[in-house]
């Protein structure tokens, strides 16, 4: 007989069974305890430290000590573990919340990977922990589209590690990084130059990771998930319903806003900079839009109707058969967005009373109402993290851009998001950057907000009091979209420890996301921070209605836009929707990321013109004076890189020689060249004298031998070469972050070989950057021919030791 059928002999009996007496519980209670004893079972499994949900304030690295960052890195990833204790067993660690991303084994290792990752850069380690996890837990995917192809390894045949093997793995970071900060001498104050600041960077990454990871566990079927202890929700209000929102204005005023280089704690490089602008009078919601506001969106068939959506949202939803935010839940089976073996998994059906049902006895005052969608009377409830509950009416809805921006729409002529100068005006005056740590509001002792996991929920949005502009939620309870797409502020620059974390997503096609939400700790709280995702992602973000104030034909919103046409690979450049681009005006600035500004149809001619227009060519120069190179040295044959490999005739005039040929750029349109010319297609181009002509490749070579890539940096995948080339280096954002690596993908006894333009990159500029890990060689001069006429290049080859 099952649990279930002898339960319901007795809510409360003992029946006698030989010697032994079974004291029967109620199903709740039952199921209760079941799910303390699972939570249990999963914490002595999967912890490395403690169960915590309590977050630390981040130091003050003017003036903290080895022990304050000992403490917040073991904070940080406490959390993150901790957070991993809610899947019911080791099976859910191998599910896909989100089809379009990986497993959630793969986000709990990949924080502690990317901890020796860095500190790997910044030479504060000389050994990997695990090269193979290392590799295969360093890259995650970013989804180019809502309708894309799942990543290979996203299906069940992708063997994983186990999941004790990670386990340990973490363990064995977890030790190594209190060593290095043990045996690393602290000079204070800690900056961006400092060795300390890849420890820093591991840390909010993890951070980061926290609150992504949250996103996908709240997505998981709520069968496979049970709360932790010490998880607490948010009351469902605070005194009286939220009735109204009314719209407060503010008068046209200049604003500056930006990371100062010298404020004293952690940030990301698109902190940095500076950006000042007139903001023209506008008004904005008292609070956030509420689950309650959006109901009636809901209920009055605008969430149905084209008409509101902007022609990327409707696609969206149309693909996505949505009805309702993803965290509403009715009782209609709506499509789900899991992947792989969960692909068929709806999460629109009300659960039992059980564990994850509605038991929490201090959350009564949600809202369940019968809702007319599409012809079906629909009644929604709201998952929490862990559970379903009634939904909480006064709590933020949670909705990606083009539900923010379809229900504008609704609301009438005008109304808008907020852009990014809007929101810095409406966060009021009194957290000043003349105050030091104590205007961030994420070093506040008591912040009147809700953030760093203060609760496990959203709260109402009348919880918190206003500011002194009489806005509620300025910062934390739920991101807030923004019009503007992200991109650098005014001086912008990549660190090399992490060149790509942001400038890929300078490309037009991510939103801002600003102020935080409840799960945000760290610098994601911070009042500088700012994130972006992809329009259609689902994160614990909200917003809020915007409209301007001036009488005009054609309104001035002071949203930066990316004006440059980004090439993306296999896809192409795609044509920009600029929402109400008759009514409004935007700015339209140049994005910050000189890779993409350099990706021209322009820079594709001139590369294929200086690669195919002469006799004696750059490429073609250059590949030769290697394969000499590797004659004279005799390092090995079986695999070259070239980085900065344009449209491809370098490389595969090696294959000849090497067996495998890689060839990267960051450039799409390059690669995309490449790729043609490998499979034996001819490239068009227009020459410098504007007459049209023809390139192809000719003369002995193996395609089959040269693979091509677009990367934005070199990850641990790309190892084991005999010969490394590099010849972009005029080119690139940061050459730092690209020499850096070198010694590392290159064996033992191979060599590197660095061909420079200009003087800039001798013998003695790259000796700095390679330290101990390459011998220098020799340097030589080398001739080409290019539309200048003859030409002269640097080359300086460096032996790994």
């Amino acid at each position: 007989m099952g649990h279930f059928n002898l339960l319901h002999v007795s809510r409360q009996t003992k029946l006698p069974i030989g010697s032994l007496r079974i004291r029967l519980l109620c199903p709740e209670t039952y199921l209760a305890a079941l799910a303390k004893t699972q939570g249990q079972k999963m914490q002595s499994k999967i912890l490395t430290g403690n169960l915590t949900f309590k977050s630390l304030r981040p130091p003050d690295l003017s003036n903290c000590s080895k022990g304050e960052l000992c403490e917040y890195f073991e904070n940080s990833y406490d959390l993150n573990e901790s957070l991993f204790t809610s899947l019911n067993d080791d099976s859910v660690f191998y599910k896909c919340p989100d089809r379009l991303r990986l497993p959630l084994i793969f986000y709990f290792c990949h924080t502690a990977v990317v901890y020796v990752n860095k500190l790997m850069l910044a030479g504060l380690i000389k050994e990997r922990v695990n090269l193979e996890f290392e590799t295969m837990f360093e890259t995650g995917v970013d989804e180019m589209s809502w309708d894309d192809t799942e990543n290979y390894r996203m299906g069940g045949s992708y063997k994983w590690p186990s999941l004790s093997s990670v386990v340990e793995y973490r363990r064995n970071v977890r030790n190594l990084v209190l060593k290095v900060i043990h045996d690393t001498p602290l000079d204070l104050p800690v900056t961006m130059e400092s060795p300390w600041w890849a420890i820093l960077m591991g840390i909010e990454h993890e951070r980061i990771h926290l609150e992504t990871s949250s996103v996908l566990i709240r997505q998981l079927p709520v069968e496979m998930v049970t709360k932790p202890k010490g998880w607490v929700y948010a009351p469902f209000k605070c005194g009286g319903r939220v009735e109204e929102n009314p719209l407060i204005s503010v008068e046209t005023q200049d604003v500056t806003f930006g990371k100062p280089k010298d404020f004293p704690s952690y940030g990301w490089d698109n902190e940095y900079g500076e950006f000042s602008t007139r903001v023209p009078a506008f008004e904005a919601s008292k609070f956030m839009i509420t689950n309650g506001e959006y109901l009636e969106f809901v209920e009055s068939g605008g969430y149905e109707d084209e008409k509101f959506w902007t022609e990327e949202g409707w696609k969206w939803k149309v693909y996505r058969q949505s009805k309702h935010p993803v965290f509403w839940v009715c009782n209609h089976g709506c499509k789900g967005g899991c992947g792989a073996d969960l692909s068929k998994y709806s999460p629109c059906h009300f659960p039992n009373n059980g564990t994850n049902g509605v038991i929490n006895g201090s959350l009564t005052n949600g809202h369940s109402r019968e809702v007319i969608n599409g012809g079906e009377k629909r009644t929604y409830m709201y998952r929490a993290m862990f559970d379903v509950l009634p939904l909480p009416a006064d709590w933020p809805a949670e909705v990606n851009y083009h539900q923010a921006r379809a229900f504008c729409a609704w609301k009438g002529f005008g109304f808008r998001l907020l852009t990014e100068a809007e929101r810095n005006v409406i966060k009021g005056k009194k957290l000043e950057t003349t105050q030091g740590i104590d205007g961030d509001i994420i070093y506040q002792k008591k912040p009147k907000a809700n953030i760093n996991l203060h609760y496990g929920s959203s709260t109402p949005v009348n919880m918190y009091p206003a500011n002194e502009l009489g806005y509620h939620d300025v910062f934390g309870n739920a991101w807030e979209w923004a019009e503007d797409h992200f991109n650098g502020l005014n001086g912008y620059s990549s660190h090399w420890y992490y060149d790509d974390f942001s400038s890929p997503c300078f490309d037009g096609r991510h939103n801002l996301i600003l102020g935080g939400s409840w799960v945000s700790t760290g610098d994601e709280a911070s009042k500088f921070a700012r994130f972006a995702f992809r329009r259609h992602f689902i994160q614990h973000a909200g917003f809020r209605i915007a409209r301007s104030l001036q009488l005009a034909d054609k309104i001035n919103v002071p949203a930066r836009m990316v004006k440059d046409e980004v090439f993306v690979l296999g896809v192409g450049v795609e044509e920009k929707e600029i929402p109400d681009a008759d009514e409004v005006e935007y700015k339209w600035v140049p994005t910050t990321n000189y890779h993409y500004s350099y990706d021209t149809e322009d820079s594709l001619y001139g590369i294929i013109e200086l690669e195919f227009g002469f006799r004696d060519t750059f490429p073609h120069n250059v590949a030769q004076h290697c394969l000499s190179l590797q004659k004279k040295y005799q390092c090995g044959s079986k695999s070259a890189l070239w980085l900065g490999s344009g449209a491809g005739r370098g490389p595969l005039e090696l294959t000849n020689v090497f067996q495998n040929v890689l060839g990267v750029d960051y450039a799409a349109r390059f690669i995309d060249a490449a790729q043609k010319l490998k499979n034996g297609k001819a490239l068009s181009y227009k020459a410098g004298n504007g007459e049209q002509k023809t390139a192809v490749m000719s003369g002995d070579y193996q395609p089959d031998r040269a693979i091509f890539k677009q990367l934005t940096w070199i990850p641990n995948e790309i190892c084991d070469h005999d010969m490394t080339i590099v010849t972009f280096m005029e080119r690139t954002m940061n050459a730092k972050a690209w020499l850096a690596r070198l010694w590392e993908v290159t064996v033992k006894s191979g060599l590197v070989v660095i061909v420079s333009e200009t003087k800039e990159w001798n013998k003695d500029n790259l000796a700095q950057y390679f330290g101990n890990n390459l011998l220098f060689k020799e340097a030589q001069d080398l001739k080409y021919t290019s539309k200048k006429g003859e030409e002269t290049l640097q080359i300086t080859a460096w032996a790994r030791r």
